[in-house]
């Protein structure tokens, strides 16, 4: 996935134009002021945290939301998307290091939280995220694997575990090795955020 915080437009119609075709973007109101300058196909993910007063504005547009950490952002997301007849594709966001300057579900908690949102008809869950603690991050990347592998052989209704999204320019090789299949890119496909 392409990281297009800050990103021209331009530039990531040069990426499109060379294959690339999912974008992440990280804030709405960005993502609302670039998308008529983008070039077609590609493929959307929220991927930063999402307020649920946002979800109205790309409810049509994105593909997946990536960011999901609460039964209240869950809510409003199957709400706008019953609106106008389609099921949502999303991610449940675990914060694996237990950082408090981080949103997501603990790992404890994650069981639970999906019995609840897997009531709502119009989202799909189809995996986990998570951005695990600078540092150590291999010990995490391993415990997310684990919990991903656990919630895969649960098989709860309505709930799918087919994307484990987790790696980012820096550690996306230790991301891989433990089983995701989307890696954040940003900083290295654009180079440093000014």
């Amino acid at each position: 996935m392409a990281v297009t915080k800050t990103v021209p437009p331009q530039d990531v119609n040069i990426a499109i134009g060379e294959g690339l075709t999912l974008l992440g973007e990280n804030r709405v109101q960005e993502y609302l002021g670039k998308k008529e300058h983008y070039a077609v196909p590609h493929e959307l993910h929220i991927i930063g945290s999402l307020q649920s007063n946002k979800v109205k504005y790309i409810a049509a547009d994105a593909d997946m939301i990536e960011s999901v950490d609460s039964l209240k952002l869950a809510g409003e997301i199957n709400r706008q998307c019953k609106k106008i007849g389609r099921v949502m594709p999303v991610l449940c966001e675990i914060n694996i290091g237990g950082e408090e300057s981080k949103g997501g579900i603990s790992p404890e908690n994650i069981y639970e939280f999906l019995h609840n949102i897997s009531q709502f008809g119009n989202i799909a869950v189809k995996g986990l995220m998570t951005i695990p603690p600078r540092g150590d991050s291999e010990k995490f990347f391993y415990k997310m694997q684990e919990l991903f592998i656990d919630i895969q052989s649960k098989n709860i209704d309505n709930i799918s575990m087919s994307v484990l999204s987790m790696g980012m320019s820096q550690d996306y090789a230790l991301g891989i090795k433990y089983g995701s299949n989307i890696v954040r890119i940003g900083t290295k496909l654009f180079g440093a955020r000014i």
